[in-house]
C-alpha cells in the first residue's frame, strides 16, 4: 500500500544515515551503511502545539507524543548487521487474516521495507480473533520456534479488556511473557489496544490501555500508543473513530494502513536509539507514557460485561 504520491516523495527525499549503523555494514561492501527513511522532527508550531509527525500519510498523521514511546531494538539491528532478511511475527485479532485485516502484514511488510531501504523484510502473521493475552501466551512458544522472528509486534488488550479478564492477571501474562519473549533475544513491540468513544469513560478498558504501558516502560519495549493515535484522529474529523474503525472493533482498511505505519515509524525510530555504554550497568531514562485521559472515576464495583463478537 503505497503512500500518497506527496509523502512517498517527502520520505524519499529525507533520508537520514542511522547512527551507529555504519558499524553494521561491511565497511568494504560497496553497498555502504544501512539507513533508514526517517525525516528530522518536525518543530512546534506557531502556537506551541506539537507539531504532527510529516513522515505519515495526510490521513495517519499524529504528533509524536500520541504515536510511540521508543527503546532499542538490539535482534533488529543485529538482522541488519549481518546483512539478512528481518523477519517479524504479528499477534493479535488484527493480523487474523479475516476480511480488511487480510491485507495488514502486507501493508506492513511493504511500510517497514519503504523504511529500510534495501533490507528485506518477511512478515508473518498468527493472530487469532478474539484470543486474549494468555491464550497467545500458552501459543507463543510454538510460534517462536516455527517462525524463528527477530521481532515480535503484539497488539494486546482490546479483547482481554472486553472479556473483562482481571486487570493484574492480564498485567501478569503481558508482563512474563514479554520476559520470556526477551529472554530469547528477540525483540518485541507492544501496541495498546484500540479506541472507541463507547468505551472512552470505561474506567476498566482505560486501565487496560494503562496496564499495557506500565509493562512496555517496565520492560524497555518500544509501544504503539494506537489508543491515543485513534483518539486524536477521531477527533480531527466529522465522522470520529468511524473512519478508522468498522464493525465489531474491527480496524478497516485505512484503519490497517495507519496502524501500519505507526508501527514502522516506531521501529524506525527506535532503530536510532544509542547502544548503552558497554561499560555502564544502568538502564537508559523510562519513557513517559501519559496515561488515557478520558478514564471517568473509578466504579466501586465491576462493570458488567461488554459483550460483543470477537474482531479488532
Amino acid at each position: 500500500m503505497a503512500l500518497p504520491q506527496a509523502a512517498a516523495l517527502l520520505a524519499a527525499s529525507l533520508t537520514l544515515a542511522v547512527s551507529g549503523l555504519a558499524a553494521w555494514a561491511n565497511p568494504a561492501s560497496p553497498a555502504g551503511p544501512v539507513t533508514v527513511v526517517s525525516p528530522p522532527k518536525p518543530a512546534a508550531g506557531s502556537d506551541g502545539a506539537e507539531a504532527l509527525d510529516v513522515s505519515l500519510s495526510p490521513e495517519c498523521r499524529v504528533p509524536g507524543s500520541k504515536l510511540y514511546t521508543l527503546a532499542r531494538l538490539g535482534a533488529v539491528k543485529l538482522a541488519l548487521q549481518e546483512k539478512r532478511s528481518v523477519r517479524v511475527l504479528t499477534i493479535g485479532s488484527s493480523s487474523a487474516g479475516l476480511g480488511a485485516s487480510a491485507t495488514y502484514p502486507v501493508k506492513l511488510e511493504t511500510a517497514l521495507e519503504r523504511s529500510l531501504p534495501d533490507v528485506d523484510v518477511v512478515v508473518e502473521s498468527r493472530g487469532m480473533q478474539g484470543e486474549i493475552a494468555s491464550g497467545a501466551a500458552e501459543r507463543l512458544r510454538n510460534m517462536v520456534a516455527e517462525v524463528e522472528p527477530d521481532l515480535v509486534i503484539w497488539q494486546v488488550g482490546t479483547h482481554d479488556a472486553l472479556a473483562r479478564v482481571d486487570a493484574e492477571a492480564f498485567a501478569s501474562a503481558l508482563d512474563e511473557t514479554v520476559q520470556w519473549i526477551k529472554g530469547h533475544e528477540i525483540d518485541v513491540v507492544l501496541v495498546t489496544p484500540v479506541y472507541t468513544a463507547s468505551l472512552a469513560s470505561d474506567e476498566y478498558y482505560n486501565n487496560l490501555v494503562r496496564k499495557v504501558q506500565e509493562v512496555a516502560l517496565r520492560e524497555g519495549v518500544p509501544l504503539v500508543q494506537r489508543y491515543e493515535a485513534m483518539r486524536y484522529l477521531s477527533g480531527q474529523g466529522q465522522k470520529g473513530e468511524g473512519h478508522l474503525l468498522g464493525s465489531q472493533f474491527r480496524l478497516n482498511d485505512l484503519g490497517l494502513r495507519c496502524m501500519a505505519e505507526h508501527v514502522t515509524r516506531a521501529i524506525t525510530l527506535s532503530l536510532l536509539q544509542a547502544d548503552p555504554a558497554v561499560t555502564g550497568t544502568a538502564k537508559p531514562p523510562a519513557a513517559v507514557i501519559v496515561p488515557p485521559r478520558d478514564a471517568a472515576a473509578k466504579a466501586t464495583s465491576p462493570p458488567p460485561p461488554v459483550l460483543i463478537a470477537p474482531g479488532d
